[in-house]
């Protein structure tokens, strides 16, 4: 495989604008799985062909803090990113 040092700036740009969108797609993958997974253990007890209300309110509930506790997380992590960059 050759390196990048062959590629012109703007097709270095757009590789790097690809890769960095795969990663965007594979974290939110990561999200949905896993709040998929956290919340359904949580909220249903006895699987079934259907979720009774309950069941759906839990879910949607579950699912709701889990993204705004993600959000949050993300949101920190990004500020201290940006704060160590600032430093160097």
């Amino acid at each position: 495989m050759a390196g990048m040092g062959n590629l012109s700036i703007a097709e270095k740009e757009e590789l790097i604008g690809q890769v960095k969108q795969q990663i965007a797609v594979a974290n939110a993958q990561e999200l949905l799985t896993k709040m998929t997974e956290k919340c359904f253990k949580k909220c249903v007890a006895k699987p079934g062909v259907q979720l009774d209300s309950s069941e759906q309110k839990c879910i949607s509930m579950c699912m709701d803090r889990y993204m705004d506790s993600w959000n949050l997380v993300s949101r920190t992590y990004s500020n201290r990113l940006l704060r160590e960059q600032n430093k160097m």
